[in-house]
This record gives structure tokens, C-alpha cells and sequence, in this order.
């Protein structure tokens, strides 16, 4: 059974109104995704940097479903590719994708699916499900990016520089978007603006 997700609860009717809603959610997305880009720490000792961006894409995907999330992702990375300068310390070109952090930008596409389709499945209702689904969903970022890295680095130490580091501030975002989403949906239950 397919549940409604926070995008769909403004869903327009019809066909040109339905399309220009996504386009406008798929450009929101994407500028969501640069800013949390912006907020950037660099570590001295790893090639990949803090940034909001992980707490972005569960939230997208968690939000938006799983066709949304991940075309909004891939409208972020594809704007990254044609020179926009949207990826984290200012990155942009192709170059930059096939660099040693583009693993975690592959990995932004599934996690946004991920999430996404638990969601659609009603997930995101319940505080333990949703946290599954966050924690499934950045194991994706995870596995994509310390993978690519370890090209780089090999397998070891892309784990030691790519990975340990960011273990408990993705725990933090996946507590903080865990404490928004259910809650969200209970409020807007207690406000009756749910469809039935």
C-alpha cells in the first residue's frame, strides 16, 4: 500500500499544474542541497568535509518519495557537472565528480531513493521506522563514497578517513530528522489536514 508523502499532501490537480509543482519542488530541492553544501568543515586529515548534506537528502527523500528525492539529487549533481559551483568547498565540473569524494555524491541518488520509498511505504509515520530508514539510507552514502575513495586511498584507510570520522554526526542527523518527519505528521493529523 502506497502512503501519501508531505509533497503529495499539496499535490495540484491536474496534469501542467502537477508538473510545474515538481519542477518547482526538484529546483527547491537542489538549492537545499547547495546551502547544506555551503556549511562546510574541511578535516586535515581526509579529503572528504563535514557538511549538512547528508541531513539534506534524508529530508529531501524522506519529504519529496523516491522519484522526487532522487531526480532532485541528480538535478543537484547534474547543475555540479555543467560548472555550477554547487558541490561542497565551491566544486563543480565533471573532474570533481570523478574525484576522491564523488563516491558520496552517487550515494546522495540512492539514499534520496531509499528514504523515499519507505516513506511512499508509511515509514516515515513511525519515529523506529523512520530511523531505519535514515540509517539504510546513509549506509548508501557510505558504501558509495568509501568505496570510490578507496581508489584513492585504498580500502583501509577510506574507511579510517572516509567513514569513522562522520559516524556519530550522522547519527545526529539521522536523530534530528527523525525528530522532525513523525512529528510532523502527527501535528498535521491533530490539525485534521490530512486527506482521509
Amino acid at each position: 500500500m502506497t502512503h501519501t508523502t508531505y509533497a503529495d499532501i499539496l499535490l495540484p490537480i491536474g496534469r501542467k499544474s502537477t508538473m510545474l509543482y515538481n519542477i518547482v519542488l526538484v529546483i527547491a530541492g537542489s538549492i537545499l542541497i547547495t546551502l547544506s553544501a555551503k556549511i562546510s568543515i574541511p578535516l586535515s586529515f581526509s579529503p572528504v568535509p563535514v557538511t549538512m548534506q547528508t541531513l539534506a537528502i534524508l529530508l529531501i527523500g524522506t519529504l519529496y518519495g523516491s522519484k522526487r528525492g532522487s531526480l532532485t539529487v541528480l538535478a543537484y549533481i547534474s547543475q555540479g557537472i555543467m560548472g555550477i559551483p554547487v558541490f561542497a568547498k565551491a566544486g563543480s565540473g565533471f573532474a570533481y565528480l570523478m574525484g576522491p569524494t564523488g563516491g558520496y555524491l552517487i550515494g546522495f541518488v540512492f539514499a534520496a531513493f531509499i528514504t523515499g520509498y519507505f516513506a511512499e511505504k508509511g515509514w516515515d509515520r513511525s519515529f523506529w521506522k523512520t530511523a531505519l530508514a535514515m540509517t539504510i539510507g546513509t549506509s548508501f552514502i557510505f558504501i558509495f563514497g568509501v568505496f570510490w575513495l578507496s581508489f584513492f586511498l585504498g580500502f583501509g584507510k577510506a574507511v579510517m578517513v572516509g567513514l569513522i570520522p562522520f559516524i556519530i554526526g550522522a547519527i545526529l542527523k539521522i536523530v534530528i530528522a527523525d525528530a522532525l518527519i513523525p512529528s510532523g505528521w502527527k501535528i498535521l493529523e491533530k490539525l485534521n489536514l490530512l486527506k482521509p
